[in-house]
């Protein structure tokens, strides 16, 4: 029988499909979904990264982000290229993509600013620190809940 305390991972879990939601909101009419703003993102940042490496990153399994990648390729927001005669796929975006990203921030600066204000910055900031603390330790563990 499981302990009193709340399940961690359930926790984080069910707020992390609560702000999903809201972001999404918020970027509906971006037509992307707060995964899909994150991911291009990222790209952005990194554009030579590697696939398997980006989804090491963002602790994604590799055919997820495959699967997330897909609708923003047939999107044109982004183009996939695989390097030389290896199997290594990079992700690069597009002009579009780069617009398309652009004219969201808006949106997202707008949930960002929200939430931040829900939560108080001293908090965001201390529970941003916490998030990666966790995500650190979580390395190599496996959860059972």
């Amino acid at each position: 029988m499981p302990d009193a305390s709340p399940c961690v991972c359930t926790a984080l879990r069910k707020a992390s499909r609560a702000l999903t939601r809201r972001y999404d909101e918020h970027l509906a009419d971006s037509g992307m979904t707060i995964t899909q703003f994150a991911l291009l993102q990222n790209i952005a940042r990194a554009p030579d990264l590697p696939l398997s490496r980006l989804a090491d990153e963002l602790v994604m399994e590799r055919t997820t982000l495959y699967r997330t990648l897909a609708p923003l390729e047939r999107q044109g927001w982004l183009s996939l290229t695989t390097l030389g005669t290896t199997r290594v796929k990079t992700a690069a975006l597009t002009d579009a993509g780069r617009e398309a990203m652009q004219a969201a921030v808006p949106a997202w600066k707008a949930a960002q600013a929200e939430i931040v204000k829900g939560m108080g910055e001293a908090d965001m900031q201390m529970l941003a620190i916490e998030l990666r603390n966790l995500a650190a330790l979580s390395e190599g563990f496996v959860f059972r809940c």
